[in-house]
């Protein structure tokens, strides 16, 4: 058998045809089983603007990426917003308990010019950072935030293929700069491009990296010190089972997520296979062959069982006929209880699908959402089981969240 790294983009541009393709003479399109929807609770919202206590989202109507991201932690809420350099914490109603920015912002030279601030809640950062948007905090909130330095500190890989150029800036629960994180640890060569970070029950800094084969992930003691690097690359990956021997199967590491308290990721991958046409038997495309959940142990780098995950599933009526097509989730994250979350959007908002390994129980949720409305969103999963998401409208940016942890917990 073959295995193949499947390129991201190649992977959306095929469920993109196949839609188009199944859209054709479509009559009628519904989920093969009714799930429950779960209300949000909205907890505050930030307008749009350039004063401290708002989100500068003025490039929304520009060409690249966004750069605003949230976490909770404990009912606290953090936002990075880089498009304004600057970090804010606020509790559950809204209110702004801290602000960090970078020393030459356009957020320091606003607070500057104001008279009567509140300088206790302010905290000037002395390095000229940029921050894609990714963030997460420690049960001591502390926080870990995603920098990129600056062209003139940026490295090159010694192979050459990749740039080095992203930090975990930290910062400690009283407002003060600790120090950044790079490979080594504290002070350490900048990473490559960086996927996600999460910080485990006990306080230890996970980061996972990008590369031409897949995935590196470095792990942190609590001081900041390298713990582990473990590549997670297509050709340690597990074989699918039940594939045919001379069929070739494409692969997609698409994530790969600590576990709270072990010494372990969960590594998620896609699988498909080639796609015979039965008129002409010639191979005409790919097709979604199935998605598997591995235990990766660190200090092995042995993959334990496996378990499959459940794809979600549309039917199409196509004039007479029904077709049923499978999408595989994203792995969003797991529970200091064990339990894994996967998300896919859909045409009426989210489906959640939360899986416990030990016994294979699953729960399956519909979160409503208008995505006419929503021009960007952003979700974030806590330990405690607790789906927290920044959903960017018109108007105005409204931070809601669903209390999926009384269901885990029940």
């Amino acid at each position: 058998m073959k295995l193949y790294l499947l390129n991201m983009k190649k992977l959306a541009v095929f469920a993109l045809a196949l839609f188009a393709v199944l859209a054709t003479g479509l009559s009628s399109c519904s989920r093969t089983e009714l799930v429950e929807s779960i209300s949000n609770e909205e907890l505050f919202s930030l307008s749009y603007g350039a004063f401290e206590e708002q989100l500068d989202l003025f490039s929304l109507n520009q060409i690249g990426d966004i750069s605003t991201g949230l976490c909770m932690q404990d009912g606290f809420f953090y936002i990075v917003n880089g498009e304004a350099d600057k970090i804010m914490e606020l509790n559950s109603y809204g209110d702004l308990l801290s602000l960090y920015y970078n020393e030459d912002s356009s957020t320091k030279k606003l607070i500057d010019s104001q008279k009567d601030v509140k300088l206790s809640v302010h905290t000037e950062i002395p390095y000229s950072f940029e921050y894609p948007g990714l963030i997460a905090a420690d049960t001591a909130k502390n926080l870990y935030v995603l920098c990129s330095v600056p062209r003139n500190r940026q490295e090159i890989s010694e192979d050459g293929s990749l740039l080095l150029k992203d930090v975990i800036l930290r910062l400690s629960r009283d407002g003060s700069y600790i120090d950044y994180i790079g490979q080594q640890g504290p002070g350490g060569t900048p990473f490559p491009m960086v996927k996600d970070i999460y910080v485990t029950e006990n306080n230890e800094l996970v980061v996972t990296t990008i590369n031409i084969n897949g995935l590196t992930v470095y792990w942190y003691t609590s001081d900041g010190f390298l713990k582990y690097m473990v590549p997670v690359i297509a050709d340690t990956v597990p074989k699918i089972e039940g594939a045919q021997a001379d069929s070739e199967v494409y692969l997609t590491i698409e994530n790969a997520v600590p576990d709270p308290y072990a010494d372990k990721l969960y590594v998620n991958v896609d699988y498909s296979s080639a796609y015979i046409d039965k008129a002409t038997n010639v191979q005409s495309g790919i097709q979604y062959a199935g998605t598997m959940l591995y235990p990766l142990d660190m200090e092995t780098e042995l993959y334990g069982q496996g378990i499959s995950i459940p794809p979600y599933e549309e039917t199409v009526t196509v004039d007479y006929s029904k077709l049923t097509y499978k999408l595989p989730y994203d792995f969003l994250g797991i529970t200091k209880n064990g339990w894994k979350f996967f998300v896919i959007t859909t045409a009426t908002g989210f489906d959640i699908e939360m899986i416990h390994g030990e016994n294979q129980r699953i729960l399956r949720r519909h979160f409503n959402a208008n995505h006419s409305d929503i021009l960007y969103h952003n979700m974030s999963l806590s330990n405690d089981g607790i789906i927290s998401a920044m959903y960017i409208e018109q108007d105005r940016a409204r931070v809601v969240w669903y209390r999926t942890d009384k269901l885990t917990d029940n």
